[in-house]
């Protein structure tokens, strides 16, 4: 098999296992529209994944039954080079899901782009150090260096540059960004690339600078000071629904809503943290819980985890004669999002 795709099936079937490993030089990607294709020939090797991916979303093989809108929106999204939208309330596992495609399809490791009121575009893609750049001249004996040096991409900037397989690139809590971001990303998405203009300046001296990207250890070479993207990158970005977006914005994407995990999807979640260790107290921990999320208007689906763990410790059973100071611990564990008896904000 030399792709994802199996057969014409789906590239992305939710389930969290990896695809059959092949050479990374044997594996292709489905072409995307004329409109989204870039002519930039791929320069960058795909970086391995971490560790990540395993501790949010547990160890691969443990059976997991994905919704069909997920399956069908998020191949909608890989095949159109569209960014994915995903709401839902705090808690349902909306990041998860760029991990979970990441390491079903053997993309690498996750970029993580983490969304304040005060992040801005240029904070997503680059850095420069210019006072480090002006010292660094003034030195008595200066070290060789070029422009290249002082440049750290930031994990947008990085998602673009051209790597033969797209990268995965999380932007986390979309809707806490300044009102004039959406818009700012709609031109990067459509174009494909970015100037880095300190490098733009620099170009005659050096063609060609080697900067620092968002991966630890990572570098790559820009030519003329422009990042040109091969294949569109996997975005996803995660919206708790606090604010509108642009209709622009929003005709660019595709919306996924992740509704509340249910009994069967909790017990795939457990399963696949701590397999069978639980026993028979799974089942009921997960009532348990549901129940309380129910009455408070809603929990995170770590706080189930976190009961779990205390379980499997040993220290906190029921059965030792201290079921009252369980559930007072559970109390505590399980505490509203949004205060006592109100749903999340």
């Amino acid at each position: 098999m030399n792709a994802p795709l199996e057969n014409g099936g789906p590239l992305y079937k939710g389930t969290g296992d990896p695809v059959p490993d092949v050479p990374y030089d044997e594996r292709t990607w489905p072409p995307g529209p004329p409109w989204r294709s870039f002519a930039t020939p791929p320069a960058m090797p795909q970086p391995p994944d971490d560790e990540e991916a395993d501790r949010r979303l547990g160890r691969p093989g443990v059976a997991r039954h994905a919704r069909r809108e997920e399956v069908r929106l998020v191949n909608a999204a890989l095949l159109l080079r569209r960014p994915l939208l995903v709401t839902g309330r705090p808690g349902v596992g909306k990041s998860a899901l760029a991990y979970r495609i990441a390491r079903e399809l053997r993309l690498g490791r996750v970029l993580h782009w983490a969304v304040t009121s005060r992040t801005t575009l240029a904070s997503g893609l680059f850095e420069y150090d210019a006072i480090g750049r002006a010292q660094a001249l003034q030195a008595p004996a200066p070290l060789p260096a070029g422009t290249g040096d002082f440049v750290q991409l930031g994990p947008l900037g990085t998602a673009l540059l051209p790597y033969r397989l797209p990268r995965v690139l999380l932007i986390d809590e979309i809707d806490k960004c300044d009102i004039d971001l959406p818009n700012d990303l709609l031109t990067l998405f459509e174009d494909g690339y970015y100037e880095v203009p300190p490098l733009v300046r620099v170009k005659p001296q050096e063609p060609i600078a080697t900067v620092h990207t968002a991966d630890p250890g990572g570098s790559a070479e820009i030519s003329e000071g422009v990042v040109r993207c091969h294949t569109f990158p996997v975005i996803v970005l995660t919206s708790n629904g606090e604010r509108e977006f642009p209709e622009a914005f929003m005709r660019r994407c595709l919306r996924l809503d992740i509704p509340d995990p249910d009994e069967a999807a909790l017990g795939e979640l457990v399963a696949a943290h701590f397999g069978s260790s639980l026993g028979p107290r799974q089942e009921e921990l997960i009532r348990d819980f549901l129940h309380r999320s129910n009455r408070v208007g809603g929990l995170a689906a770590d706080q189930l985890l976190n009961a779990a763990h205390l379980v499997t410790s040993g220290q906190y059973l029921p059965a030792s004669g201290d079921g009252d100071g369980w559930a007072e611990l559970l109390e505590a564990i399980w505490h509203p999002l949004g205060g006592e008896g109100a749903g999340p904000a």
